[in-house]
């Protein structure tokens, strides 16, 4: 296997790079690994898509998206120039740690979160300052400082986090924004819709609040590639300065209209995270009920561990009977699994494997 080549920048071979959740072509699999959504989406969205198709492919979509900007900034109580959108949130959150953090000191971020962060880090050569989490597995903002004396880039924390599930009331958030006047933060709001509670409306009054969210959980379009973030017009020009270097055109025709239509069909969207919750309810009594410790989670995934089973030979088998669950071999996580939500017969599915499993 290469593993080096006197083509390559000298920052290539010392990236570790991201590893997505598997994506296989298994018969009658039960995908719950990868946290997307079990209902397709909005009948809207798949109109507005075919429409786009047959409306000028051949031109370039709008470099500035701004129909679909315009609606989000409606949602959300903003300006439209207090929106950003991009191919992902990857992407979005890509730009941001670029454009932000990429300053004299280190980046504060948690031990355990969206392991994406510390590529980003690799990537752009930011410094880190990681802070471990408190017991519980829960985010203490007190924590999240830089060494003593010392000057930070920022910020970076997921809410609900990721892999945990677990989501910070909004005191907390405004507690960390109050910490650190004068640097970024940035909450990563990728699962907020199914409990947790959204920062956007803090901005107004926090010029150093970056919230960033995807299209790919809540309004099930992972398949289409569409992130966003909000925050004051300083942080978003940021983001623009860095796109408009890098891509000008990161959302094509059809994701600009499928997005948009997403965000216009606000009851399908409440209507399917409603069905991920009660799933999700249900899922937690009957893991528990199966000796499994769970997380509280405000996500669309639960995050759990069995006392006296191994949670990679637990995956394994389920592996072996067609349902996919992801697991982290990070030290402190290793004995998790963190299981998506799927509909109640994917549950079921699921729930029926780890049963014959346990015996």
């Amino acid at each position: 296997m290469l593993t080096s080549s006197p083509f390559w920048s000298p920052v290539v071979a010392g990236l570790v790079p991201y590893v997505p959740g598997e994506q296989p072509k298994l018969a009658n699999l039960t995908k719950l690994n990868t946290n997307e959504n079990p209902y397709p989406p909005s009948p809207q969205v798949v109109a507005a898509i075919q429409a786009a198709a047959e409306q000028g492919l051949q031109l370039y979509p709008d470099p500035e998206s701004i129909a679909l900007r315009t609606a989000i900034a409606q949602q959300y109580g903003l300006q439209r120039d207090q929106v950003f959108v991009g191919n992902s949130s990857d992407e979005v959150l890509a730009h941001a740690f670029f454009a932000l953090f990429q300053q004299a000191g280190p980046l504060v971020l948690p031990d355990v979160t969206y392991s994406f962060y510390q590529v980003y880090c690799g990537l752009y050569g930011i410094p880190m300052h990681v802070v471990p989490l408190a017991d519980g597995l829960r985010v203490d903002v007190d924590t999240l400082v830089g060494p003593a004396g010392a000057a930070i880039a920022g910020v970076v924390i997921a809410n609900p986090n990721a892999p945990t599930g677990i989501g910070l009331p909004l005191a907390q958030i405004e507690r960390l924004l109050q910490m650190h006047p004068q640097h970024a933060v940035l909450v990563d709001e990728a699962y907020v819709d199914f409990g947790g509670a959204s920062a956007v409306g803090l901005i107004a009054r926090y010029p150093n609040l970056l919230v960033t969210q995807t299209l790919s959980k809540s309004r099930s379009l992972a398949g289409l590639r569409v992130g966003l973030a909000c925050g004051q017009r300083p942080l978003i020009e940021a983001l623009e300065r860095v796109k408009n270097s890098f891509n000008s055109y990161p959302l094509g025709r059809l994701a600009q209209a499928g997005a948009l239509a997403a965000f216009e069909d606000q009851a399908y969207f409440a209507q399917t995270c409603a069905a991920v919750v009660h799933s999700r309810e249900g899922l937690v009594l009957q893991l528990e009920d199966m000796g499994f410790e769970v997380l509280p989670s405000q996500a669309n995934f639960v995050f759990a561990r069995h006392p006296q089973r191994d949670a990679a030979e637990l995956a394994a088998q389920l592996r072996a009977r067609a349902v996919l669950v992801r697991h982290f071999r990070q030290e402190r996580i290793a004995q998790y699994l963190r299981i998506s939500v799927g509909t109640p017969a994917q549950c079921d599915t699921l729930l029926e494997a780890l049963a014959a499993i346990l015996g």
